[in-house]
């Protein structure tokens, strides 16, 4: 494990200037502090106070006093500084005024999460596929949405500058210790996927939460604007962060979803949890698709999930047990289709995994899977089978009725987190787009 007499020795061995510390709100962004580098054997010693009254979801003007302490394990040099500029970054545990833990922060419950299942002797591992577009930017810097970014199709070769562009973002991932296992073109034109490798959940989240952070700087590079928006143009497909988990045991580090004498080498324990997560889908939704823009991509979008099953083959279910190589059944895992890009990556896995657990505690029977075949010969069955929320207030009802799911927010963040998306909804609402003004000006 990394200490911070390491991470000082680095940061004077670096000749680095700055530290960046980064922590999240509840709805995912990213937030940070600037120290210079000299303060950073006295900000592991006490801390960095700041003001939290003002980021969403945090705390009261009365309670503002916050204290960020950096995570040794988290410390990465950022590859796009260089030079007088060099930066290196922590990311934070939140604290109060006394020392405890903040309630409110996002990477401590799924801390909370992940040591209830070290008590059940388990360790949680997930692996994520990361999809983003890329568009051009214009002479002011503004994204063209509209431009034909590329014209590459799914696992086509893109064009430079593209090709060059995507080098360059796993050569960023590789430098700040993320591991990519591949990255491809996707369906629609200027989309892209980066698929990672699997770890524990904890560092799978602070992946994702660095890996978005970095994208956006390479992309800004090579003169584009990445985007991890759900359903940026109505007229290609939506962003997915379909999401690979498994359990293990916390001591031998053995698959506890492998069993190579079931179906689908799916054990027991496996069937459980994921019977777990469709009873708890629809309130997970509030989380894993968190944008009033995600339900543009839920159920609309190119094999987006609408239904609340579970398949082997059908990539239209929620939840899809991806096939296993003869004598690498160990790699059995259930592939989780309905997360996006914008989740806060900490709450989308404590979520996912408190709903598996309350499956494994229940020990849940698991419904039939749903293939495609069997969907289009038993219309009468799927009228009776659940539908994924179709919209951010139908899914924060959802999550609302949920305990198993607020519990796993606990009830700081869960009243705050319905709060801010209630607020979000309530503007969007207000909102009278282009389509109104076309549809209506003129007739009425």
């Amino acid at each position: 494990m990394t200490s911070s007499s390491h991470i000082l020795a680095a940061v004077a061995e670096q000749k680095l200037r700055f530290i960046a510390l980064w922590f999240t709100d509840i709805t995912g962004l990213v937030k940070s502090v600037m120290i210079p580098a000299r303060e950073l054997e006295n900000v592991f010693t006490n801390g960095s106070h700041f003001d939290g009254s003002a980021i969403e979801g945090f705390a009261r003007v009365a309670e503002s006093d916050m204290v960020l302490m950096p995570d040794p394990g988290s410390f990465a040099i950022l590859p796009w500084t260089e030079g007088e500029e060099k930066t290196a970054r922590l990311i934070c545990a939140i604290h109060t005024q006394n020392g405890e833990p903040f309630i409110g922060d996002p990477r401590n419950v799924l801390k909370r999460a992940l040591q209830q299942a070290r008590e059940l002797n388990l360790r949680f591992k997930t692996g994520m596929e990361l999809e983003f577009f890329l568009f051009p930017l214009d002479s002011n810097g503004q994204p063209q949405v509209n431009a034909q970014s590329d014209i590459a199709g799914y696992f086509d070769i893109p064009d430079e500058p593209i090709r060059s562009l995507r080098r360059h973002m796993l050569m960023t991932l590789a430098a700040l210790g993320i591991r990519v296992d591949s990255t491809h073109s996707e369906t629609g034109s200027g989309q892209h996927e980066i698929d990672f490798q699997y770890d524990d959940a904890l560092r799978s989240a602070d992946n994702i939460l660095t890996a978005r952070i970095a994208l956006k700087s390479v992309a800004s590079q090579f003169n584009y604007y990445c985007t991890f928006m759900p359903r940026p143009h109505a007229n290609r497909p939506g962003s997915g962060m379909h999401t690979h988990q498994s359990l293990h045991a916390a001591d031998s580090g053995a698959n506890l979803f492998a069993d190579s004498r079931r179906e689908y080498s799916l054990s027991e324990i496996a069937t459980w949890f994921l019977a777990g997560q469709l009873e708890h889908a629809r309130a997970m939704c509030a989380v894993l698709a968190p944008l009033v823009n995600s339900y543009k991509r839920l159920g609309t979008s190119f094999e987006a999930p609408i239904h609340v099953t579970w398949a082997h083959v059908n990539r239209n279910a929620l939840i899809r047990v991806p096939s296993t190589a003869p004598g690498k059944e160990y790699h059995a895992r259930l592939e989780l289709r309905c997360p996006d890009p914008t989740a806060n990556p900490y709450l989308a896995m404590a979520v996912m995994l408190q709903a598996g657990l309350d499956g494994i505690r229940h020990k849940m029977p698991l419904p039939e899977p749903m293939e495609e075949t069997l969907m289009q010969g038993a219309p009468g069955r799927m009228r009776q089978i659940a539908v994924l929320p179709q919209s951010l207030d139908e899914s924060l009802d959802a999550l609302s009725q949920d305990d198993v799911i607020l519990s796993a927010l606990g009830p700081y963040v869960s009243d705050r987190y319905i709060a801010a998306k209630r607020q979000e909804c309530a503007e969007y609402n207000r909102q009278v787009t282009e389509w109104e003004l076309s549809r209506y000006l003129s007739r009425y």
